[in-house]
């Protein structure tokens, strides 16, 4: 499965209809080199740009997913198109797209842990319940964001459903780069499963992000990395080093905390 990685800069004086016009570009530009692609978290106007999120929320059938749908399905790719302030009941999300090759939306993820310590998006944004997967031709994808990256329970929970990869499409700070290289690793491992973590690049509302995208295969090797700046990073991955790896270093069948136990009797 080839994979590309679109590492999209925040830049504040692009215009969001501007930035989704051209990353809907970028998406069809992968036609016939990706099976997979995928954006970065709060793409459209910046995941440290609290005071736009209001503003510029969408319903789930809004702009950024009848643009990314369109770019899917004319690029003919699986498109895990990052994520956006969704508006639903009242509330703002931090929600993630899916969409399969004939631009159909296949999943959706609302973020389940909110950054911000008490301001922020952790009071201006509700948080999800419901963990996520989505089934690609081969291998499973469990979806994750940003954040969510440091609760390893989260990933926990995903390999239980099925996830032999995790997509986690950030915002990332750069002052905090080491510990996104290090955490996107340390899931990789712990749950012998690939990391594909998108990042964005740029400053936005005075945050330097630490781009960086990375892709970890499922014994913590680092397959791809990318720089500071707006870039793609491609890679292919072989789904049946999921299961290898698993076979060949069987822990995840030594669990023993959080795993249900045995009925009695049975």
């Amino acid at each position: 499965m080839r994979a590309s990685l679109i590492q999209i800069a925040v830049d504040p004086d692009e215009s969001i209809e501007s930035r989704r016009a051209r990353v809907a570009g970028l998406v069809r530009a992968e036609r016939g080199g990706a099976d997979l692609v995928v954006l970065p978290e709060l793409w459209p106007m910046g995941a440290f740009a609290y005071e736009d999120f209001a503003a510029e929320s969408e319903p789930l059938h809004g702009p950024t997913h009848e643009g990314m749908a369109a770019a899917a399905r004319d690029a003919e790719v699986w498109l895990h198109a990052g994520s956006f302030v969704e508006a639903a009941g009242g509330a703002l999300y931090n929600t993630s797209l899916v969409f399969s090759p004939a631009g159909e939306l296949v999943a959706s993820y609302r973020k389940i842990h909110r950054f911000g310590f008490d301001k922020g998006e952790a009071v201006m944004m509700a948080a999800g319940e419901d963990l996520v997967t989505a089934a690609l031709p081969g291998l499973t994808l469990g979806l994750a964001t940003c954040y969510d990256l440091r609760f390893p329970e989260l990933f926990r929970g995903l390999v239980d459903a099925g996830a032999q990869a995790f997509v986690v499409p950030a915002g990332w700070p750069a002052r905090r780069r080491a510990h996104w290289t290090l955490l996107a690793q340390a899931r990789a491992v712990e749950n012998q499963a690939y990391v594909l973590a998108c990042d964005t690049a740029g400053t936005h509302a005075g945050v330097e992000q630490a781009g960086h995208s990375i892709v970890v295969d499922p014994w913590g090797e680092v397959l791809a990395e990318a720089g500071p700046d707006e870039e793609i990073l491609r890679v292919v991955l072989d789904p049946a080093k999921v299961g290898t790896t698993r076979e060949q270093f069987p822990a995840l069948k030594d669990r023993v905390l959080g795993v249900a136990p045995p009925v009695q009797g049975a």
